[in-house]
């Protein structure tokens, strides 16, 4: 499965069974079963602690994304230009991504598939505001979440989890080697104000605890979201260490993942707006899509569950 193996890895049963099956014609699974295989390919890597492969092809996340206007206006008039099979049947799905090559069927697109009502100055304002912050580093493709954010400000539907007070970090090396991370926040809930220290292995993992900490308490459901990845990334390697930062997380809730992203000189806020977003996303209410699109967001269901 996937391709896993002790040393270089082994031939990769998941695109073998799909070849066969979709190009070939041999029923090697039932059509059922073949319509569970990219939530089967996720749930190994789980078992085995791995990150999924985005661009394994038939069940990664890129294997049917699609970007820039003429290529979005293309699948908009027929989708078999730009796709070999309907997602659909390996158990996958459309992705449309946001870059500042796109214009305004895919911002629209995008606003359908999450449900979010845009008019058409609130698509003007979306498709700038993308392309400015673009400019500044931010890096939608891989951030679904962050950019339907975006959107939902554009669309007057977002919903602030919280209003941060102020928040400190402090890192603290000693003697006998070890490190250790403490992170203090201050944020109102609602119209209460919440205090709440944490410690943690790092930074990042410390004000993620002191934020749980305190919105758990009135959204106790944002508690079982876990991270899955953490990325960095030096946008302006000329400057060195006072370089741009962009931090993109990976974030599920054990049914579903999705991505944030965070971009500043400072790498601890860079991740802290990643990490917000992250819980901010969890916290919206969900609209049904339009008929006929996709839901937004790659689905990790485990084999089995409804």
């Amino acid at each position: 499965m996937n391709g896993v193996g002790e040393r270089t890895g082994n031939a990769n049963l998941v695109t073998i069974t799909a070849n066969l099956q979709v190009k070939l014609g041999h029923e090697v699974l039932p059509p059922a079963n073949l319509e569970r295989l990219t939530a089967t390919a996720h749930y190994v890597d789980e078992l085995l602690n791995l990150v999924p492969n985005p661009s394994q092809p038939y069940v990664g996340r890129n294997a049917f994304a699609h970007k820039a206007g003429m290529h979005v206006a293309g699948m908009s008039a027929d989708v078999r230009t730009f796709e070999h099979l309907d997602p659909g049947v390996v158990g996958n799905q459309r992705d449309v991504l946001p870059s500042e090559l796109s214009g305004k069927a895919t911002v629209v697109s995008q606003a359908q598939r999450t449900g979010v009502e845009l008019d058409s100055n609130a698509t003007v304002r979306a498709v700038e505001h993308l392309k400015e912050r673009e400019h500044r580093g931010y890096h939608y493709e891989a951030a679904e979440a962050s950019f339907e954010l975006l959107l939902r400000r554009e669309a007057g539907e977002y919903e602030p989890l919280f209003r941060l007070e102020s928040f400190r970090v402090i890192t603290e090396k000693r003697e006998d080697g070890k490190v250790q991370t403490e992170a203090t926040i201050k944020i109102w809930v609602e119209g209460e104000r919440y205090v709440r220290t944490a410690e943690g292995k790092g930074p990042v993992n410390a004000l993620d605890r002191a934020l749980r900490g305190a919105i758990t308490d009135r959204h106790p459901h944002l508690a079982d979201i876990e991270l899955t990845n953490y990325k960095v990334r030096i946008l302006d390697e000329a400057h060195g260490t006072d370089a741009v930062t962009r931090v993109l997380l990976d974030s599920s809730d054990g049914e579903r993942e999705w991505g944030t992203i965070g971009v500043s000189e400072n790498i601890i806020e860079a991740s802290w707006e990643a990490l917000v977003e992250s819980l901010e996303y969890a916290f919206q209410p969900r609209k049904a899509p339009a008929p006929g699109s996709q839901p937004a967001g790659q689905a990790r269901a485990r084999p089995g569950r409804s």
